[in-house]
């Protein structure tokens, strides 16, 4: 039996998704985004990806994320970083050529996520709130941010995650092991460019699982097959790692680094950026000497040993990371504006999510508790790291969903009190 169906994509998508790209090109232009930061050697270049990528470019391979020569490396996915290196072979390294070309690619997948975000909002909450959250995804400029200003896997993490929460959707219904290998394959595809998916991949499978045995569907071969296929997606660069460290690595290995970042005697919930090897030379001869190896583990070591000592301010500081995350975070208290706007808006997006997530719960709108997973489960790390305004936007194409349908409703209860 083949997979579900999914309605045709409204003849609009045929100028709706180029005029996203268009204007976001534009964007490029007239802000001058392909104009990168040149201090620090550009390292505001795509930061640490940029730099592995510029050592993937010049013949070295994955390799030295920081200055200096520090060998072989998985301080970050390797997606993305090779993305780069490839840009940078063809386009130079550094060059306004390979910006505006990243910057591009980077249009391309924010544009592309209007597609998996349109049929999930149908299978959810049909066809008007699918047309306008489409509509809302593909002409945000709040969206354009990520692709246009951040060389980064900003737009690429948001497109394989929502569509590994269509495909979900689907495989409730999905007789056969078509939709299982798919799903693993674009799991471990997901894992290469932004381990932090993996946070959901728990509560992801236990709910198709029940929705399946809901309707007498079996699961336990499909899961089986799909974790094979996941582990097959994952294993070359798993070797690689194995073959380039000697021991074991699972995908990246700078969780020491980013665990010291956010927690330690200065911590306030927030990113200590003056102990990231780029910024502190200490850090980078630190990191030189001991290699990215035993720096990080090092780093893990100082921030756990602070957590033991320190149990009831590390309860603090992580709740202050839980509300920063959705309120977005602070600017620094030197600030002379009395209201910032920029995290009002970001308060309210998310509040208007969390407001449209609980009625579709209540409504047990087809795929509610998905989104209520999604979102339970995506954001915990960064409870416990630092949060970023970045680290939202993976899942915002289904929190932009939630905020139409919100929004639907209001409408619907007003027409109807006009009516009566």
């Amino acid at each position: 039996m083949a997979r579900p169906s999914r309605p045709a994509l409204p003849k609009s998508f045929l100028w709706l998704l180029p005029l996203s790209f268009v204007l976001q090109l534009a964007s490029i232009g007239v802000l001058h985004e392909y104009r990168t930061r040149p201090g620090e050697d550009n390292f505001g270049f795509g930061w640490e990806m940029g730099r592995i990528g510029r050592s993937i470019a010049q013949g070295h391979g994955f390799s030295n994320p920081y200055e200096g020569n520090t060998g072989p490396s998985a301080w970050e996915p390797p997606l993305y970083p090779f993305l780069i290196g490839g840009v940078f072979k063809l386009f130079g390294v550094y060059t306004f050529a390979s910006a505006w070309v990243l910057l591009g690619i980077n249009s391309v997948f924010a544009s592309l996520t209007t597609i998996p975000v349109y049929w999930i909002a149908h299978r959810s909450f049909g066809e008007r709130v699918a047309l306008w959250s489409a509509w809302t995804w593909a002409l945000n400029p709040y969206v354009w941010y990520w692709s246009i200003h951040w060389i980064w896997d900003t737009t690429f993490t948001p497109f394989v995650l929502a569509c590994i929460f269509l495909l979900a959707m689907e495989l409730e219904e999905w007789p056969g092991f078509g939709g299982w290998i798919l799903f693993g394959a674009l799991y471990g595809v997901g894992a290469l460019a932004n381990p932090t998916m993996l946070a959901f991949l728990p509560f992801c499978g236990l709910w198709i699982w029940r929705r399946r045995y809901k309707r007498g569907l079996p699961s336990l071969a499909g899961v089986v097959l799909s974790s094979i296929v996941f582990f097959l997606v994952l294993t070359p660069w798993l070797v690689r790692n194995y073959e380039a460290f000697g021991r074991f690595v699972f995908i990246r290995d700078d969780f020491g680094l980013q665990f010291r970042l956010g927690n330690g005697p200065s911590a306030d919930g927030m990113l200590m950026p003056y102990f990231q090897p780029n910024l502190n030379k200490l850090e980078l001869d630190k990191f030189q000497r001991l290699g990215e190896i035993g720096y990080a583990a090092e780093c893990k070591r100082f921030a756990f040993d602070w957590i033991q000592s320190h149990p009831g301010r590390f309860a603090v500081i992580s709740l202050k990371r839980f509300f920063y995350y959705w309120n977005g975070v602070p600017r620094p208290t030197s600030s002379v504006s009395l209201v910032d706007f920029r995290s009002s808006a970001f308060l309210a997006t998310s509040v208007l999510a969390l407001w449209g997530l609980g009625r579709a719960v209540r409504q047990k709108r087809p795929g509610a508790w998905l989104f209520a997973g999604l979102v339970l489960t995506y954001p915990t790390v960064y409870y416990f790291v630092f949060p970023h305004a970045r680290y939202r936007h993976p899942i915002e194409p289904e929190l932009f969903i939630l905020i139409v349908f919100l929004l639907s409703q209001v409408k619907s209860r007003r027409a109807e009190d006009l009516g009566s």
